[in-house]
């Protein structure tokens, strides 16, 4: 394990519970209501790919500039929210303070836009992340490889010696196909388990030999699977 990257919203911070208030707020200015069956679908999506749900669901006709209206007016909404504080997940700050002083690279990789995602930065530290990768910057957002691809890259670490620790189905997903093992942290979702992923019930039960430990039993039963 050479690099370690973290999902942001449900891994490193409680920013659902936020995403929960902004999205029922959008759901009442286009005149609807959001269900909990239809919330579980958009965590972990990138700003395109909710949209996408809540129109759906809403049946509001697919069009491209009420869409992008919709979303900007999201993100806002939801930026408010993060600058106002976002509270670190149990054991969160404590991992990213332990790697940093052992020197190990990490990166940001979030669906969330690079504008949001810069304000949430503002409560969590930038400082802790070699590089970061939005869901914006990317020709496809998870599920797609393309943002872990992209931050293997900049760390110049290959994906399969990173440790990527996600809280969604889409991604693990997403991690699983740029080649990364994944310590699997579940929030307000469940998480299938599968043969690449090792779950925690939280960052509290983690240290860095741990996740040493964890990548390199991941890695082995790749090899031997």
């Amino acid at each position: 394990m050479r690099a370690v990257l973290f999902d942001m919203d449900g891994t490193l911070v409680d920013s659902e519970k936020l995403w929960d208030i902004s999205l029922q707020a959008l759901y009442a200015r286009l005149g609807g209501v959001l269900t909990p069956a239809v919330r579980e679908t958009t965590v972990g999506s990138s700003s395109e790919g909710l949209m996408r749900i809540v129109y759906t669901d809403l049946g509001l006709d697919m069009d491209p500039a009420a869409m992008d209206e919709s979303a900007d007016w999201l993100h806002d909404y939801t930026g408010e929210l993060f600058e106002q504080g976002l509270t670190w997940l149990p054991g969160a700050r404590e991992l990213l303070d332990a790697l940093t002083a052992a020197g190990v690279p990490m990166a940001l990789v979030t669906n969330t836009r690079r504008g949001l995602t810069e304000r949430a930065l503002k409560s969590i530290g930038s400082h802790y992340f070699s590089a970061s990768v939005c869901g914006d910057e990317v020709e496809h957002a998870k599920p797609a490889p393309d943002p872990y691809v992209r931050a293997a890259e900049l760390l110049d670490v290959p994906p399969a010696q990173c440790l990527a620790i996600e809280d969604s189905v889409t991604g693990t997903q997403a991690a699983e196909a740029a080649g990364c093992p994944v310590l699997v942290v579940p929030n307000d979702v469940e998480v299938p388990h599968g043969l690449r992923r090792r779950h925690v019930a939280s960052l509290t039960e983690v240290d860095i030999d741990g996740l040493r430990a964890i990548h390199g039993q991941l890695t082995a039963t790749e090899l031997f699977s």
